[in-house]
Order: structure tokens, then sequence, then C-alpha cells
């Protein structure tokens, strides 16, 4: 059973990614990885190949979704002020009670 890994594109702000860090789950960002301003479909493949759950603002990002095409998930965060606390405790959570191949080819809104 797998944990989940994150990969946060460039619309998570970074204190997201510290506070993962800072409860022990294995998170990137694009800027870490040199994706900063890679296409939507781009960043969903680096980390579908990378095996990380893709973590985005962007309410757009299902349509760089190939139809039939697997991937290891998708979470859609809220956007505006204040979300950057609720956010990081939502994801820990997720790491805490979802493992990986549950939330393959899944989509969750937060």
């Amino acid at each position: 059973m797998a944990e989940i890994r994150y990969d946060l594109d460039e619309h998570m702000d970074t204190a997201v990614a510290v506070g993962l860090r800072r409860r022990g789950i294995d998170v990137t960002t694009s800027f870490e990885v040199g994706m900063m301003h890679s296409s939507d479909a781009e960043q969903l493949a680096h980390a579908s190949g990378q095996q990380r759950v893709f973590v985005t603002r962007d309410r757009g990002i299902l349509a760089s979704v190939t139809p039939g095409v697997s991937h290891p998930g998708i979470i859609v965060a809220r956007s505006g002020r204040g979300v950057i606390g609720p956010t990081v405790l939502t994801l820990a959570h997720l790491h805490r009670v979802v493992i990986a191949e549950q939330m393959r080819d899944h989509v969750e809104y937060l």
C-alpha cells in the first residue's frame, strides 16, 4: 500500500508544500522540477510519470485529461484568501486516510 505523493503546480502557494513537508509528506512543486509555465498536459504527464497526485487551483485542468488515459489522481483546491492552512490540513488528512491506489483516476475537489 503506497502513500500518496503530491505534485503541486505553479498555481499552488509554496507555503502548502512547506506545510506538507513539515508533516513528513513527500511533495514536489512545478518550480522545483522545472515545470514552470509548462502546459497543463505537460504538468499532468510529469506528475503521472512520477506517480504523484497532481494538485492545482486551476479548475480548467480537466480539459487537459485525455479520456481513457490513466493518471495517479488530481486534486482541485480552492483559491482565495485564507485557504493555505485549510488546504494543508485537508491534503494531510487525505494522505493519512487514502492510499495512492484509491486516488488512481480520481478527481477530488477541496
